[in-house]
């Protein structure tokens, strides 16, 4: 004797796999947005030299900017990579203005590098986040701040940080939005199998 359909559990998995297709679609839309940002990044990076845009929108990272910083903070370090490809120490300082200025890196931990302030100028990006893994969890997510490469050092001891390079912005879109397809289909295929053997 056959056994009726359980219409909670298909309902169920007809709605998991719904939301999971759903998921997929909405990657496709953010894979085409993240391709007009990434052309707009290689626009910015054959523009003329400005001044900082306040406030710095993503569509203006990646262009030639200048500025002037004030009252720095006591520098941050942070991982890095030189101009050259060596691997070091990145030195941060955070601005009065609300930017940051990539001071340079050094392959000495102990290095302590002083800078004052100044006129800087360099490539527009966006200042690393600290936020940790737990706080964005639980919904913390703070607007990374903008931040300058210059192509110089700035500080006595530092090599130029490795220019910001569009290349490197991940468009992982379309990636996500196969494995959300994939996973709709494997469940309802485990679910047409579980029907099947329950038969």
């Amino acid at each position: 004797m056959k056994r009726r359909v359980p219409v909670v559990a298909t309902l169920v998995v007809l709605l998991a796999a719904a939301a999971m297709v759903g998921l997929g679609l909405w990657q496709l839309q953010r894979r085409e947005a993240k391709h007009a940002l990434l052309a707009s990044f290689t626009r910015n990076a054959a523009l003329p030299e400005r001044p900082l845009p306040v406030p710095a929108p993503d569509t203006a990272l990646f262009s030639r900017v200048t500025a002037t910083c004030t009252a720095p903070s006591s520098p941050t370090r942070s991982a890095g990579r030189s101009e050259g490809g060596r691997s070091g120490y990145r030195f941060l300082v955070a601005c009065r203005e609300g930017f940051v200025v990539d001071l340079g890196v050094a392959s000495d931990p102990r290095l302590t590098p002083a800078w004052p302030g100044g006129f800087v100028r360099g490539i527009l990006t966006r200042a690393p986040d600290a936020t940790s893994f737990v706080e964005r969890l639980f919904g913390a997510r703070p607007t990374p701040k903008p931040m300058i490469v210059p192509a110089a050092a700035l500080a006595p001891g530092l090599s130029p940080s490795r220019a910001p390079d569009p290349a490197s912005v991940p468009d992982n879109h379309l990636a996500y939005a196969v494995q959300w397809f994939a996973f709709a289909a494997m469940a309802l295929v485990i679910y047409a199998f579980a029907l099947r053997r329950r038969r």
